[in-house]
């Protein structure tokens, strides 16, 4: 006992606390004026716990000079409701038909319900945040994917500009994921994808995708295969191969269409942890999948760099 209580001085020692702060301040310098592009999803947007602590992260990255941009998704969301109210739901190879009915459904919960409550948990914390949806000022140009999947939508192009005036403002856009056509008809489009698709129309410095698993692993029942670091061209091997399957699939197709636009990494990081935004951004381990261009130096060499 008198030995853990000696471990936990130590941990919580005026001189440790000084150590984080200073293992932190390369990041800062380094990541200051830079956008950083975050898409929320999982156990940290139902958790009430693990919704703050995010909120907590995105207005101390704020505080610090980096410029945050928060993407969301809500599929679980939106699945629950469908349920309630006693509708049919189709899939087609593991996608969601959206008729009619279900894209209102889709619009109301992203919109009026987690994109409304993630701006409330930011903006207790400070009030910067501001929602949108990816047709104010026509931001997500859709188009239909598949007529048989109904008003399922992919990204045909990315309009940045509203998103680029708030954060002159200083202010922090949090951004659903219903994209419009050139008439105006909405669709629900996969936020993983708009994530990457507006990380590289904003030139985003990092990409992050908050996931329920611990990074990408090698085996999906063996946390401790966990790949800490990867290059595209690898990446790409691993979902031709099929090793990458299901939910996981759009976002390290996400990590590769970013990077090849010209985001400097992308991170696959477990959104249970708590703080996990400033545990991969500013701190010298990192704990979730970063992915890399290719041939280009591993991440030690980054944080090398960044220190100096």
């Amino acid at each position: 006992m008198q030995d853990k209580n000696l471990n936990e001085e130590l941990l919580f020692s005026p001189e440790r606390r000084a150590g984080v702060l200073v293992e932190t301040l390369p990041y800062i310098t380094r990541f200051a004026g830079r956008v950083v592009v975050v898409k929320l999803g999982g156990n940290a947007m139902e958790s009430d716990q693990l919704s703050d602590q995010f909120a907590q992260d995105i207005v101390l990255m704020h505080s610090v000079g980096i410029k945050p941009v928060v993407v969301h998704g809500g599929g679980p969301q939106i699945g629950a409701l469908v349920e309630r109210l006693g509708l049919s739901t189709e899939f087609k190879d593991g996608q969601r038909v959206t008729d009619k009915e279900t894209l209102e459904i889709a619009q109301m919960v992203l919109v009026g319900k987690v994109n409304a409550d993630i701006v409330s948990s930011i903006n207790v914390h400070s009030p910067v945040a501001v929602g949108l949806s990816g047709g104010d000022s026509n931001l997500i140009e859709a188009i239909q994917r598949d007529s048989s999947l109904g008003y399922v939508g992919d990204v045909k192009k990315i309009n940045p500009s509203i998103v680029e005036c708030l954060m002159e403002e200083n202010l922090i856009p949090v951004i659903s994921t219903i994209g419009t056509d050139s008439s105006g008809q909405a669709y629900n489009i996969n936020s993983d994808a708009v994530a990457a698709s507006l990380a590289a129309a904003l030139k985003a410095e990092r990409l992050l995708y908050l996931t329920d698993v611990e990074g990408l692993l090698e085996d999906v029942s063996d946390p401790a295969s966990k790949i800490s670091e990867i290059d595209i061209s690898s990446l790409s091997n691993l979902i031709n191969k099929k090793i990458v399957k299901s939910g996981m699939i759009p976002k390290a197709q996400g990590c590769i269409d970013a990077i090849k636009a010209g985001v400097a990494s992308s991170h696959m990081v477990d959104g249970r942890i708590p703080h996990v935004l400033l545990l991969e951004l500013f701190t010298d381990a990192g704990i979730g999948t970063m992915v890399l261009p290719e041939n280009v130096p591993g991440s030690e060499e980054i944080h090398k760099k960044a220190k100096e």
